[in-house]
């Protein structure tokens, strides 16, 4: 049985590291039979439980609300079109409530956080599911760079004001990110991504590398919480489709769709006992933050980039 394992392992690690089978939907259909893929949550694992989920009208956000509310959880949808949360919440089997928040803004996501916290019970998860990525640079209401703003300003910022709630039920807290930060070094000496040619693509992935990166610091922080980065694979939504139409038309055959992009976020939040946090999850397992050591930042370049998050945030 341990060599079984072992192998199962080695064949896990040799998907990832060929990136395009371990990314694609193959790498999920294999690990999945693999002895080592970790059991499923039980039927009734979130019975009782409230958990929140950023931009759950479509994609990722719409799979992994349907599978919280599945497993017995009130999902709390935080989307900017209250409308289309309404609409969508009728896919769910269990109730919902939504919110309305344009994470990029600041002040809309602490008018978001004032409202749950008025009206809502203690929260067992959070999931930063909300992301954007634009063809031109554009810049959030206080000026920075959307994807910085939406990725992680936003995020964070919601969080910590969501803290009171989160900790009452030692909460498990997911950002979505992305295999593009594999590709991208942390951004410490241009986070607003002013300088040079702007790239959509550079700058998604460098705001998800920030993600990954703050992880350490971020668990720290929210001592009460535990805090966890997922890495969906390449999924099939209309993200995808919309922003980067070259790579969606060449690799649809092998996306994954958005239930198995989303099943990692879902065993996170409702596995027993919790996972190890303040990682990098894909495919229920733990996985590197860096592939290419070029772009592995040292921890005087985390603090900086924190400073610059806590500053940017109005959390310093």
């Amino acid at each position: 049985m341990a060599l079984l394992s072992s192998l199962s392992l080695a064949l896990d690690t040799a998907l990832d590291r060929t990136v395009v089978p371990g990314f694609s939907a193959i790498g999920y259909a294999v690990r999945r039979r693999l002895p080592t893929w970790p059991a499923d949550p039980a039927p009734d694992a979130l019975a009782g439980a409230h958990v929140a989920v950023t931009g759950a009208t479509s994609g990722l956000g719409a799979a992994t609300a349907r599978q919280l509310s599945g497993l017995g959880a009130h999902v709390h949808l935080i989307v900017r079109d209250v409308g289309k949360a309404e609409e969508m919440s009728a896919d769910l089997v269990g109730p919902s409530s939504a919110w309305a928040c344009d994470l990029s803004d600041l002040d809309s996501v602490r008018r978001c956080a004032r409202d749950i916290s008025a009206a809502a019970p203690p929260l067992t998860g959070l999931v930063h599911n909300a992301g954007a990525l634009p063809a031109e640079r554009v810049e959030s209401a206080q000026g920075h760079e959307l994807t910085m703003a939406l990725h992680v300003l936003g995020p964070v910022l919601l969080t910590e004001l969501l803290q009171p709630l989160l900790s009452a039920q030692q909460a498990r807290v997911v950002f979505v990110t992305s295999g593009g930060m594999y590709a991208q070094p942390l951004p410490v000496g241009d986070p607003d991504y002013t300088r040079g040619d702007y790239s959509g693509v550079t700058a998604y992935a460098r705001s998800k590398r920030t993600q990954v990166e703050l992880l350490g610091i971020l668990a720290e922080r929210w001592a009460g919480l535990r805090v966890y980065a997922m890495h969906p694979g390449w999924v099939a939504t209309p993200g995808v489709t919309q922003s980067i139409p070259t790579f969606n038309r060449l690799m649809r055959p092998i996306l994954r769709d958005p239930d198995a992009g989303a099943d990692t976020t879902t065993w996170l939040l409702a596995s027993e006992p919790p996972p190890p946090a303040a990682g990098l999850w894909k495919d229920r397992r733990e996985r590197p933050t860096t592939i290419f050591g070029r772009f592995a930042p040292t921890e005087e370049q985390r603090q900086r980039m924190w400073q610059w998050v806590a500053t940017a945030a109005g959390i310093a």
